[in-house]
């Protein structure tokens, strides 16, 4: 028997499981770890927790599902995109790698747009705007603010690709993860040279490319003692943990899309070409299908924001225990009416990607009076979450994309009233899948197909993926949510100028 390790090394832990060769997940494990941050909109963390995390994690499952280290045939790995972790020549890590929540790179955004000649130009040569969150503008940062770190700089890499070369000593990535850089030409599928060039940075910083279940290498000796593995175990490709979460859900055919609330939020939209926002309100990056892309808009404080306020507020208010916080909060909002009595939340309190991409939004409950209760608010806020998602639904439907299935992960698909939320914000079917494992099992399969499991990652989902229940709209609350979507809409507009003077006093 073969067995296949995916690993999904997130933002705030590591999840890993193990399949067998009919995707059946055997064990599962986590790990958490903390997240700096130094100052406001700056987020970071340390490379050697995530490693810390994986070692831990893979050996537990391995013990759980009991199975000979023989038989762990392939790694896929997945993680948190757009994240910076710079190394010296000596792989050792020059400082904290900054993540893809982190806010700091204005300047160098703008900056990036200027070496390129103009925004559409810059679209033009990746497929995508710079945004803060994005990994090369963190570079750019670097060089104009940490000049002695800049000058030890002799490889940077996207999180899971420090992790691989943990695993395999040698520096890969993979297009999907790639494609969040803003330094891969995502229609090419290898670095856009003419934009390195523009931006006066050396090709020999970034990681050789790959196509997404290809195997990068095996374990070193050291590597397989420590996660107790041998080392003729392959490390695939992997993927960006959008694309291996779409991966898992089986997102790799026309007319599919997921919607996913974790941390972040994501609607993610499967295409066989490479559709272009020629606005740049949406992501166009390379699928881990090979050959295949995908449009995704990305919320960045989605789940997060209902984790604020219900850590943060309610929970001190409450006095209700950690563990019972979140369904004791989701019991008083599924007693509150749709529209939660036309009280609306907008969920920027980290800034924003899709589709103002702005750093310097910030978050509001407007329309509150004295009838709004708590369960109101907490209803606001997974209202506002949810019609972020929204603004993106509309923006691919706008672009001639079809949407003809949306299958819900995450938190989202979790809680039965944010899938009732969702179907009545979107007004169409919201489907769950029979197992949902995410990121870690899209990475999994793509291992399977990477040791020849499977032909093609398209088949491994087919084979293991199973629709398992849909919700329908409430024709009702459907009726409600189209008549606040416009206000909510409009609110960003109308709030932009008093969001940004409070950003720069904080």
């Amino acid at each position: 028997m073969s067995y296949y390790l995916g690993i999904d090394v997130g933002t705030s832990g590591t999840k890993t499981l193990l399949i067998d060769e009919a995707g059946k997940v055997l064990a599962e494990s986590d790990a958490n770890y903390p997240m700096e941050q130094p100052r406001p909109g700056w987020t970071q963390q340390d490379p050697e927790d995530w490693w810390k995390a994986v070692v831990k994690t893979v050996k537990t499952v391995v013990r759980k599902a009991g199975v000979d280290k023989t038989e762990v045939k392939a790694i896929g790995l997945s993680g948190q995109m757009h994240g910076s972790v710079f190394l010296d020549k000596d792989d050792q890590v020059i400082r904290p790698a900054i993540l893809w929540n982190d806010q700091r790179t204005a300047e160098q955004c703008d900056a990036i747009t200027s070496a390129a000649g103009s925004r559409e130009k810059l679209i033009g040569m990746v497929a995508n705007p710079a945004l803060t969150g994005f990994q090369a503008p963190k570079i750019l940062w670097m060089r104009d603010n940490e000049k002695r770190n800049f000058g030890r700089l002799a490889k940077v890499l996207l999180p899971k690709d420090e992790i691989r070369r943990r695993l395999i000593g040698d520096y890969v990535t993979e297009v999907s993860d790639a494609s969040g850089t803003l330094l891969l030409d995502v229609k090419k599928r290898d670095w856009s040279t003419k934009l390195l060039g523009k931006l006066d940075l050396d090709a020999d910083l970034l990681p050789r490319v790959v196509e997404s279940e290809e195997v990068t290498g095996t374990l070193t000796t050291e590597a397989a003692k420590k996660l107790g593995l041998t080392t003729d175990c392959k490390v695939v490709g992997g993927a960006g943990d959008c694309a291996a979460g779409a991966i898992g859900n089986g997102i790799v055919k026309k007319g599919l899309l997921s919607t996913s609330i974790g941390t972040s939020g994501v609607m993610f939209v499967h295409s066989d070409e490479p559709s272009i926002d020629s606005a740049g309100r949406l992501h166009t990056f390379c699928h881990a299908v090979r050959g295949k892309w995908h449009m995704m808009g990305v919320n960045l404080t989605s789940g997060g924001s209902l984790q604020w306020w219900v850590e943060n507020v309610l929970q001190g208010l409450t006095g209700i225990a950690a563990a019972k916080s979140y369904e004791a909060a989701t019991r008083e909002a599924a007693a509150a009416p749709a529209g939660s009595g036309s009280l609306l939340f907008l969920p920027y309190l980290n800034g924003e990607r899709t589709p103002h991409a702005d750093p310097q939004a910030r978050g509001a409950f407007v329309g509150m009076n004295l009838t709004h209760d708590r369960g109101a608010m907490t209803r606001s806020v997974m209202e506002g979450i949810t019609f972020a998602l929204r603004d993106s639904l509309d923006i691919i439907e706008s672009l001639g994309v079809p949407v003809r299935q949306i299958r819900a992960s995450g938190g989202g698909s979790k809680n039965a009233l944010w899938r009732q939320m969702q179907a009545d914000v979107f007004g169409k079917k919201i489907t769950t899948l029979a197992v949902e494992q995410g990121a870690a099992y899209g990475v999994a399969l793509l291992a399977a197909v990477g040791d020849g499991a499977y032909r093609s990652i398209t088949s491994a989902c087919a084979a293991t993926i199973e629709v398992a229940a849909e919700t329908k709209p409430d024709a009702k609350a459907k009726a409600t949510y189209n008549k606040l979507f416009p206000v909510y809409r409009d609110l960003y507009g109308n709030l932009k100028e008093s969001m940004h003077t409070l950003a720069e006093m904080q």
